[in-house]
């Protein structure tokens, strides 16, 4: 019976055609924007995670309240034994120092008179040190355009379009004027090893990024830092282990009395992504929901229309003595034909695009040029491995309910009729 209904299905085209296209269309869609989504959501998730938050953030109270401000005042000391602390207890877990600064980047003329002069925000990281991965985390050796990574301690690192503007080139000395940890002024001086490009906005503007020796030596901040970031060791993150890690952190060492006591914040409840990561849990559920409702309601339409023109089909079968319930599930069957078919052309057709916008990807940097949001210029695809059969679930269910919906009439259609039909 299966190989007689799919022989009527491959050589009727106008019962099975227009389905299969309907079918591959809504597949293709549905693994593409999978695709999508996923580079969208995970290259967003990853970039802040490597600038900003880490899987799980570690400061003080203080800090953390003020965090805008990049408040260096409350950074937490004695920052080595904090840190052998964290390593013994959480030997799964790769933790950083970071400290991040703000000031004015003065670029003298010939005469030593200001020539230039912007306002700065900078990052210190461990980029130096032989066996940092640093460099690689903050993909700074890809992001180069001019010069090269600071290879000994008074060399600067300065983002490409601030550099331009202020009229500088690698090899050329730059002075920092901001205040230290305990709020006096501090001028340094360094050198400019190099530029850089992350690609977003919110970096390319005005970034410095300098060793985090020399931000403890300038900003007066010995065996301290700002911040520091944890990882989890396969650099995936995990919402609910960050989170259970977090709690348990904050239970044993946050007092809310105290505004110098330590605090774990995990990524998703940092910098407003929260909703963000919600939505991701959420999106592919919603777009399954989506093209199996509009899919549904097409081939709902289109069975309805091939019904009309197989009553005579159906009228044949019934005289043979068939029944109307085995008729009905026959076209089921069909339909689940049609939706393997569909949804196999449609996967592929769907990582064809995806894989093209992996390697493409969608360019908005100039829609984003205003924006403070840590967020990549460039959108590409990442092609997971939900995208290979997650296409096959609108394509299935949308065929069968189509054609249920459709075959109702079978049932409503008196036999008398559909006999009347097959004698016209």
């Amino acid at each position: 019976m299966i190989k007689f209904l799919l022989k009527g299905v491959f050589r009727d085209h106008h019962r099975s055609l227009f389905p299969a296209i309907t079918v591959s269309i809504g597949v293709a869609l549905t693994v593409f924007m999978t695709c999508y989504f996923s580079g969208f959501m995970g290259d967003m998730i990853d970039f802040n995670a490597r600038f900003l938050t880490g899987h799980v953030r570690i400061m003080t109270r203080g800090y953390a309240d003020n965090i805008d401000q990049m408040p260096n005042d409350y950074a937490m000391m004695g920052i080595d034994e904090i840190m052998e602390k964290l390593h013994n207890r959480y030997p799964d877990m790769i933790f950083i120092q970071r400290i991040k600064f703000g000031g004015l980047l003065d670029v003298a003329d010939e005469n030593g008179e200001t020539k230039n002069q912007g306002p700065t925000f900078g990052i210190a990281a461990d980029i130096l040190s032989e066996n940092s991965a640093e460099l690689e985390r903050l993909n700074i050796l890809k992001a180069l355009i001019r010069g090269e990574a600071p290879q000994k301690p008074g060399e600067i690192l300065v983002s490409d379009d601030f550099a331009k503007k202020l009229e500088i080139e690698p090899g050329q000395e730059v002075t920092f004027l901001g205040s230290t940890m305990y709020g006096s002024m501090t001028m340094q001086n360094f050198t400019l090893s190099g530029t850089v490009k992350f690609g977003t906005p919110a970096m390319d503007r005005a970034a410095i990024i300098i060793d985090i020796t020399d931000a403890q030596y300038t900003l007066d901040m010995e065996n301290a830092t700002g911040e520091i970031l944890g990882y989890f060791s396969d650099n995936i993150y995990n919402n609910p282990k960050a989170e259970k890690i977090a709690g348990e952190f904050n239970a044993e060492f946050s007092d809310p009395d105290d505004e110098f006591s330590l605090t774990m914040s995990d990524l998703k409840h940092q910098s407003g992504l929260s909703d963000y990561v919600d939505y991701a849990d959420h999106f592919i559920g919603i777009i399954i929901f989506v093209f199996i409702g509009a899919m549904s309601l097409v081939l709902w339409n289109s069975g309805l229309l091939g019904g009309l023109r197989r009553y005579g089909e159906i009228g044949v079968r019934l005289a043979i003595g068939e029944y109307k319930g085995h008729i009905y599930r026959s076209m089921i069957i069909e339909s689940i034909g049609i939706g393997v078919i569909g949804s196999v052309f449609g996967t592929l057709i769907g990582l064809l695009f995806s894989y093209w916008m992996a390697v493409k990807g969608i360019d908005i940097g100039s829609i984003m040029k205003t924006s403070s949001i840590m967020f990549p210029s460039v959108i590409k695809a990442t092609i997971v491995s939900l995208a290979y059969y997650i296409g096959f679930i609108p394509g299935l269910f949308a065929t069968v309910i189509g054609t249920m919906l459709a075959g109702i009439g079978i049932y409503r259609r008196q036999t008398a009729s559909l006999f009347k039909e097959l004698e016209a």
